[in-house]
């Protein structure tokens, strides 16, 4: 949980370089790539993440404009997701407060916390790029490792991958 804006801020910092490295270990190829047709394509996710940096933050009360981009390349998801990034941590900074962080706010229907609500903005991020590394490897790419070595990482150090 949250416990203080230069917390959130840390943490943020760390989890969206871990995007963006996931962001540039994909293809412009793979962006098409999907479990089947009822489901986003790797690209839709990617898009979608940078969408609720915008999306949610704004229902936080922070300035942000929403966007939904339709990003078709990944030069452009780098560079839009650093940018939006950028701009959640300035509109934190300028708007709120540590004493603000047990105020509560509508979120889709339910009263959060301003922390949990920024606790969500990460985990969100978190949970999405999951759902990427599998699709990352069904397009034939190989995944970096975010919170550990990855099967090819541990290979590649001469070590014997954990089943």
């Amino acid at each position: 949980m949250i416990s203080s804006l230069e917390g959130f801020r840390k943490t943020w910092l760390h989890e969206s370089a871990s995007t963006i490295q996931l962001f540039e270990a994909l293809t412009d190829e793979s962006l098409s790539t999907r479990i089947d047709d009822e489901h986003r394509t790797l690209g839709r996710i990617a898009n979608h993440l940078i969408e609720t940096i915008t999306e949610m933050p704004g229902k936080l009360g922070l300035p942000i404009k929403e966007e939904s981009p339709n990003h078709t390349n990944v030069a452009d998801l780098v560079r839009d997701y650093r940018e939006k990034s950028d701009a959640l941590l300035a509109a934190v900074d300028a708007t709120l407060s540590d004493g603000m962080l047990t105020e509560t706010r509508n979120m889709y229907g339910m009263e959060w916390t301003v922390a949990y609500g920024l606790h969500v903005i990460i985990m969100h991020q978190c949970h999405h790029r999951g759902q990427m590394t599998v699709l990352m490897r069904q397009a034939g790419l190989v995944p970096p490792g975010m919170y550990g070595p990855t099967k090819e990482a541990w290979l590649t150090i001469g070590m014997t991958p954990l089943d």
